[in-house]
């Protein structure tokens, strides 16, 4: 009884206290949706806004700068994209299934890689290929010319082979994915049923592949159609791409508003291949 009555008080007590009130969960999300707004929705926003000037719209998509610059995005982003797939598909190939020294610490490589800023691999390829690069260096020393013969990275070929560098990792990343998923048993059935690689690559491995390859082709065209750094550092004459049209007309013309006009035309064609790129991912799991 008279431990009982010790425990009433406290009890009574704790009764007495005032519950405390849960706070919505809209509360909580009120701070990084005002920042969103702020940092990106805002600066959108007013690009949208300078976009809509009289006869922006009409004057630049009539504009053949504007269209020649859609083709040469279109086109490069396409070409690296294929590049990229063809590519990474091969080498994740090699690092997956086929056994040498290394092939864990180019896997590890791969995830580093990702990570680079892309003028970087631009400003490696014009050590080595460049106008005063070591392969114009070395031919020149070889032969005595006044110039080596590569001259190639300062064309569209040059953008293409460096947005292939670039990106190729992009591909190989969800492929890796895929192929560490991939049931062994069905290989080592097929090679003893007499499949060479070939046909093994053919028709066990590319249907397992499939959607790994949509989710990275899918992003590489993404960025692709947004990459502004290596199309700049390569120096390309008569490359001019989406992003390099919004520099030209905002920083060299102040046609702000003409700028404007392609950024928001880039960005909605950004967003919806980002769309797609999202459903592709999802039924990839990746």
């Amino acid at each position: 009884m008279a431990s009982a009555g010790a425990t009433a008080p406290p009890v009574a007590a704790a009764a007495r206290r005032p519950r405390s009130r849960t706070v919505p969960t809209w509360v909580w999300a009120l701070p990084p949706v005002a920042v969103l707004g702020f940092v990106f929705l805002y600066p959108l926003g007013l690009v949208v806004q300078e976009s809509l000037a009289p006869g922006a719209y009409a004057d630049v998509l009539a504009s053949a700068s504007f269209r020649d610059a859609l083709v040469t995005t279109v086109w490069l982003a396409a070409g690296a994209t294929v590049g990229c797939l063809v590519l990474g598909f091969a080498l994740a190939l090699v690092v997956a299934f086929v056994p040498f020294p290394g092939a864990r610490a180019v896997s590890r490589f791969i995830d580093v890689f990702l990570s680079f800023p892309s003028f970087l691999i631009t400003l490696a390829l014009l050590f080595v290929y460049g106008t005063v690069g070591m392969a114009n260096g070395l031919w020149t020393g070889a032969t005595g010319a006044a110039e080596g013969p590569f001259h190639f990275l300062t064309t569209p070929w040059g953008v293409l082979l460096a947005e292939i560098t670039y990106f190729t990792p992009f591909v190989m990343r969800p492929l890796l994915a895929a192929f560490s998923q991939l049931d062994t048993a069905q290989l080592e059935a097929a090679s003893s049923l007499g499949a060479r690689p070939a046909r093994i690559v053919r028709r066990v491995i590319l249907p397992e592949a499939l959607p790994a390859l949509a989710a990275g082709g899918s992003l590489v065209l993404v960025m692709c159609l947004n990459e502004f750094g290596i199309v700049l550092f390569t120096g390309a004459k008569g490359v001019t791409t989406l992003p390099m049209l919004v520099y030209s007309k905002a920083i060299l013309e102040s046609d702000y508003a003409a700028a404007c006009v392609v950024a928001v035309v880039n960005v909605a064609i950004s967003v919806g291949l980002y769309a797609v790129y999202r459903v592709v991912s999802r039924r990839a799991g990746a």
